[in-house]
């Protein structure tokens, strides 16, 4: 993007406690370094060490360091251990991105029992488990936002990887559910669906000459669109200004869909 483009500030974000999972690479890093941008006080979940700490080393020198907390998604008692620590830190949490997933391709033939499990433990059980472990902290407080990652996968639809696509159509059942719940305490939930978003990984796995021309053939903006813009996307559902929206699935993929 345009290095002298300016954007929104969103004051009631500043100093609200901000959990990321899967924060130390890709749309996760984006998110992490956007809302310490705002003022927030962020925490995120991965297991990526190294990137981690190159992450946290390089907000601290502008002023914002973020907290990391390792932890294995896939373990609930982890999990749950993680937002207990947070918890007891923090006292709340004000705004949880259910951001970790995992889109290695995979083709019918290939899934078993096991994959299966492993897929949707790292694709979609820990949305749940997460949101779990936040919501009663999140109604005492009267307060609290949830933004759930799906993805435009099944809407397209994608083929090469069913249990990926499987989970993240899901995911949009469990946000309407969780919204129209708990929507009287205050709490809001959203889905974020991005489509083909250049993140490192995908520079690296995904995007060969091949499907960069099927993306952009595909989008109505002939660009490739970033994580920043994600992270954006999701600074404007965390913040006050988005105070009425709630169960709803927001789709950033420059008009493929």
């Amino acid at each position: 993007m345009d290095s002298a483009t300016q954007y929104a500030t969103y004051p009631s974000l500043h100093n609200r406690v901000v959990l990321v999972t899967g924060g130390a690479s890709g749309i996760g890093e984006w998110m992490v370094r956007a809302f310490a941008q705002q003022g927030a006080k962020v925490v995120f979940f991965d297991v990526q060490d190294e990137a981690a700490a190159a992450l946290g080393a390089s907000l601290k020198a502008a002023g914002n360091e973020p907290l990391y907390l390792q932890c294995d998604l896939t373990d609930v008692a982890s999990l749950q251990a993680c937002v207990q620590q947070v918890l007891k830190q923090f006292g709340t949490v004000d705004v949880l991105i259910n951001n970790a997933a995992n889109d290695v391709r995979h083709t019918l033939a290939e899934v078993t029992p096991e994959s299966w499990d492993a897929s949707i433990a790292v694709n979609l059980r820990h949305q749940f488990f997460m949101a779990q472990a936040v919501v009663p902290a999140m109604q005492r407080a009267g307060r609290g936002v949830i933004l759930n990652m799906s993805s435009i996968s099944w809407m397209i639809p994608n083929t090469g990887m069913p249990m990926y696509v499987t989970a993240k159509a899901a995911i949009v059942g469990m946000t309407r559910s969780l919204a129209h719940q708990f929507g009287k305490d205050g709490i809001r939930v959203n889905t974020i669906l991005p489509g083909a978003i250049l993140t490192e990984r995908q520079k690296r796995l995904w995007m060969t000459p091949q499907y960069e021309v099927e993306v952009l053939g595909a989008q109505s903006i002939k660009r490739h669109i970033l994580p920043d813009e994600v992270a954006r996307l999701a600074l404007f559902l965390a913040s006050d200004d988005s105070a009425a929206i709630t169960g709803q699935s927001h789709i950033i993929d420059g008009g493929w869909m």
